[in-house]
């Protein structure tokens, strides 16, 4: 068994080199015909940054992606430079009107990386553009073989069920060793390039093209290679989380819901949706998790599309103000976060063998705290600001410039926390970073939860042997072996319900119920910092 383990490694590693290396493969040259095309679809009249890419692209010997990508971003900053000059010798001349009708050819820095990706998209030439199935085979297929290979050996259908001692922290992947710090490293470059250098892994969009333009009749762009790669590591690791947690109906059926909304509702529908020219639209996701929802590029959209677009907008409102708390109340946050949100799923998916790594400090518990209702106000202030210059036309809201606070958000929270630190860090500090520390729908999901939710974790604490496992496996960072001892309901906004604490202990201490509201702690007693009696509540009948 160990040896077809390490033959799966192997292939595995072959398949995600191959995948890395295929960022450096073939040419990009882009045919004068083809710029002609996509400057009159950008409806780009500027006659200068015509002349600087045509210098730049045209009639050249097939370059890398790094050069071409240098050439595109030089072309601009040339267009970009003539006119900046134009705008000083203007402001210095107070010729205003002449000065402010330069900014329409500027290209900002956003623009630079759009338009170097969709002139590779059209350039691509060479081994990768010629053989995309081959392409794919020696990727995704090598990867997934390999992954699967290496997982299950781990069935031992004669050995014991369930997770007792399973040398966790005796492994450089799952003990913060070596292996766990190049995963991370590995995890954070990938993010960075996805978000803020897409030019650069054209050529994974052209392994995927087949595949998009069966879903939607599109190319696929980087977003399509993020979602198509997203739903092959769940899947994959979901076979694990089937292996591991066997014994354990909820994890079973848990795991199979989150797939099934995240490949079907997130990634499936928004595409056919797509091929039908409808707006393509997530519909599990809630605001303000789903942060643009009320920008006015997406408000716009929906508006425009008829009546799929008003059914869209009045559903992603009922959806926040409506079903999302009722379903807390009935069944706790752990509906949304452990059975239909896609980052708990990839968390509780890929993210699994590492929730020991969640810290349970109590100054964790502190910054836990102040951050995620940070974002929480974060998003609310920007939706408020974005919802009055939408409506009034305005560019700012009490001195805050809509567009400024947009940007900010999607670039601080939307790339870098939610993804390049929320999924990047997971070999170290745990697999729900985000979920955690940032995400603003956790945490206003936890405001119902905490207060008036009926779900709830209880304990038998006279059966509970302290082994810890509990504590050790709870992703979200709450010291369950403490409650247990004591014999207390676990009552946390934090808590995900995903179950883990209860699948792990070896004496069936807890449990995950929805009961009556009896027994969880007054929210008026805790917002006055009344004392409260906690064994008296959670008696109480």
């Amino acid at each position: 068994m160990k040896a077809l383990t390490y033959l799966g490694l192997a292939i595995f590693l072959t398949g995600l080199t191959i995948f890395t290396g295929s960022i450096f493969l073939g040419g990009f040259n882009l045919q004068e015909a083809d710029l002609t095309t996509f400057l009159n679809d950008k409806g780009i009249e500027n006659e200068l940054l015509q002349t600087e890419l045509k210098s730049a692209l045209i009639d050249k010997e097939p370059m890398g992606i790094f050069d071409f990508s240098s050439s595109v971003r030089g072309a601009l900053q040339k267009n970009n430079d003539h006119f900046d000059s134009l705008i000083a010798e203007y402001d210095a001349a107070k010729e205003w009107d002449k000065k402010g009708a330069q900014y329409q050819y500027r290209i900002n820095e956003k623009d630079f990386r759009a338009m170097s990706f969709s002139l590779a998209k059209k350039a691509g030439v060479g081994f990768i553009v010629e053989n995309r199935g081959l392409m794919w085979l020696l990727t995704f297929g090598l990867g997934i073989l390999g992954a699967l290979l290496f997982i299950i050996p781990q069935l031992k259908l004669l050995g014991p069920k369930g997770i007792k001692n399973d040398g966790v922290y005796h492994s450089a992947a799952t003990n913060r060793g070596w292996i766990a710090w190049l995963v991370l490293i590995y995890l954070v470059a990938f993010y960075i390039v996805l978000y803020f250098m897409a030019d650069y892994v054209v050529n994974w969009t052209f392994i995927l093209d087949p595949i998009s333009n069966a879903l939607s009749g599109n190319d696929a762009s980087q977003w399509f290679v993020y979602g198509f790669l997203y739903c092959v590591i769940m899947t994959v690791m979901a076979v694990r989380m089937y292996i591991k947690y066997r014994h354990n109906k909820y994890q079973i059926v848990r795991t199979t819901s989150v797939l099934f909304f995240q490949i079907v509702i997130a990634f499936l529908i928004p595409e056919i949706m797509t091929s039908l020219n409808m707006p393509a639209y997530d519909f599990k996701n809630a605001f303000p998790l789903d942060y643009d929802f009320f920008f006015d590029w997406n408000l716009e959209s929906l508006i425009n599309s008829g009546g799929i677009g008003l059914f869209i907008l009045v559903w992603g409102i009922v959806l926040t103000l409506v079903i999302v708390p009722v379903m807390v109340y009935f069944f706790g946050k752990r509906w949304y976060c452990s059975w239909v949100c896609g980052c708990g799923g990839l968390a509780e998916t890929l993210g699994d063998g590492f929730r020991q790594h969640s810290s349970k400090k109590m100054i964790s518990w502190k910054l836990e705290r102040w951050l995620i209702h940070s974002v929480l106000v974060f998003s609310l202030v920007m939706t408020l600001v974005t919802l009055y210059c939408y409506f009034t036309g305005e560019s700012s809201f009490i001195g805050i410039p809509a567009d400024w606070i947009k940007n900010t958000y999607s670039v601080l929270i939307g790339a870098w926390f939610a993804g390049v630190i929320g999924t990047g860090f997971y070999p170290i500090f745990g697999n729900r970073v985000w979920c955690r520390f940032g995400c603003p729908l956790a945490a206003y999901l936890g405001f119902v939860q905490r207060f008036k939710s009926r779900f709830r974790i209880t304990t038998n604490g006279g059966q509970c042997i302290s082994c810890g496992n509990c504590s050790t496996y709870c992703e979200q960072g709450i010291d369950v072996r403490a409650y247990a001892q004591k014999g207390e309901n676990i009552v946390r906004s934090s808590c995900v319900g995903c179950g883990i604490c209860s699948a792990v202990c070896p004496r069936g201490v807890l449990k995950l119920e929805n009961g009556p509201l009896d027994g969880r702690i007054n929210p008026t007693d805790v917002l006055l910092g009344n004392d409260v009696d906690l064994m008296t509540l959670v008696n109480k009948k």
